[in-house]
């Protein structure tokens, strides 16, 4: 399997999205997705496009290669993600209530798995 076929399929499982359903996006066949992934056929740089779209990743992502400044943000939820890629253009007074409210739903989010587990 290509490397390229790897990082796909990596990608796409790790955003709980079904070839089925990247096929649909794409308006191919499930079939020629499944080739794309198993590394027996490759698509056209304009499919990679959309298929970088759909993902919400890089071209540079999908290719296997990483950011040049080394973040690699492990958000699977694709609305999460695309408004996790917004945060910079808040102002910092918006950005500090972000965190507080973050924090308080992670905190509150272990504080019910603890009291599950008594």
């Amino acid at each position: 399997m290509s490397a390229f076929a790897q990082t796909l399929r990596d990608l796409r499982t790790a955003r709980n999205i079904t070839q089925t359903r990247v096929a649909e996006l794409l308006v191919v066949s499930p079939r020629v997705y499944t080739r794309w992934e198993n590394g027996d056929a490759t698509a056209q740089f304009a499919t990679v496009v959309k298929i970088a779209d759909i993902l919400n990743v890089t071209l540079d992502e999908l290719a296997g290669r990483r950011d040049s400044n080394g973040t690699d943000a492990r958000i699977h939820n694709p609305e999460l993600h695309r408004l996790y890629q917004k945060v910079d253009h808040l102002s910092d007074e918006d950005q500090k209530a972000l965190v507080i409210v973050l924090d308080s739903l992670v905190k509150r989010s272990k504080v019910s798995r603890v009291m599950a587990e008594l």
